[in-house]
């Protein structure tokens, strides 16, 4: 049994001109100690996946079905009381912007001394032991002098290292991390990556990595989960998908790299932008934007626009993909015939 277990999770919103699917059938599992990317354009539904995982989706949003299991106990279905004790306990939760995570007017030993007494019975002599003890893992200079100082008084970086020090403070099993590095330079994103992963491999501790970074999730990722207008289009080991993508839409995120460029020559682009989750294309959600989509007389394909494709297996990765579903049959056809 897997650590943590996603099946056919789904999540609208109840607005007033109707309900929005904003994930539709998503499925994944993550093992102990897995690092796991989930990649994806903004509003692709990455960061509504990772909110739903801990129940956090606010109103109107709400969990319209699937499961979301936690050591085999469902965490979807579980009481309010039942999830305070698995927050930030056993599955802790970095966000994109430290200084919306810290409270301003508590000092960083106030809330680390906090959340430990929120968790467990400690004395707060023990519980700022520990705090320290966290700051030093991550590397904070002059931990001692960090604990009585304000946010506003640390540097990004420095935020954001406590903010993982937070997240380690109850040793959780699984660390979800939404665009952790988004307000850092590139010299500190390299920095706190490096430091996360150093941290999860040492802890034995699962990885949820959200992001648009295909570049961080190649380095830090064992396997990734590509999404697409609130549906997992491509899903399977990091390595194998970065070097051979199958999906257009992974293709066109893996072409859009700066590296991909010629030098001189325009950035990659894949036209278009994400469809409005009110306004989903029919078939593949993807084919208007499609470049390798199947055409007759200059038309789409029907099967593009007409059906949702089913995830087919190409090498260890799945791929929705009717195009994709096409090539692996004629190979097969041809295989037999041979």
């Amino acid at each position: 049994m897997a650590l943590l277990e996603v099946s056919q999770l789904d999540v609208r919103f109840a607005l007033r001109q109707g309900e929005v699917r904003a994930l539709r059938g998503v499925n994944f599992t993550l093992e102990r100690g897995e690092r796991l990317g989930i990649v994806g354009e903004s509003g692709a539904g990455k960061s509504v996946a990772a909110f739903s995982l801990l129940n956090l989706i606010a109103k109107p949003g709400f969990i319209a079905g699937g499961s979301i299991k936690f050591e085999g106990k469902a965490l979807n279905t579980m009481s309010e009381r039942g999830l305070r004790k698995v927050r930030g306990n056993r599955i802790s939760m970095i966000f994109q912007d430290p200084m919306m995570t810290l409270n301003p007017v508590l000092s960083i030993g106030e809330q680390m001394v906090e959340c430990l007494k929120a968790h467990r019975r400690i004395s707060t002599k023990a519980a700022r032991a520990i705090a320290l003890d966290k700051l030093r893992q991550v590397q904070i200079p002059s931990p001692e002098k960090r604990l009585d100082q304000y946010p506003h008084e640390l540097s990004g970086g420095m935020r954001q290292r406590i903010i993982i020090a937070i997240a380690l403070l109850l040793d959780p099993d699984i660390i979800i991390a939404d665009e952790p590095t988004t307000a850092l330079d590139v010299t500190i994103q390299a920095e706190i990556m490096a430091l996360l992963l150093e941290l999860c491999e040492q802890h034995n501790v699962g990885l949820i990595l959200i992001t648009h970074d295909l570049g961080v999730v190649s380095q830090v990722t064992q396997r990734m989960l590509v999404m697409y207008a609130g549906r997992v289009i491509e899903e399977g080991p990091t390595r194998e998908i970065i070097n051979d993508p199958q999906h257009p839409y992974t293709q066109g995120l893996i072409n859009a790299l700066p590296q991909m460029a010629t030098p001189g020559e325009k950035l990659n682009q894949i036209r278009g932008s994400m469809p409005s989750l009110s306004n989903l294309p029919s078939g593949c959600a993807f084919h208007p934007r499609c470049d390798f989509i199947n055409r007759t007389n200059g038309q789409p394909r029907p099967a593009c626009t007409e059906q949702v494709p089913e995830f087919v297996t190409s090498g260890n990765c799945r791929v929705a993909c009717h195009m994709v579903a096409e090539l692996i049959e004629d190979r097969r056809l041809k295989e037999e015939t041979s």
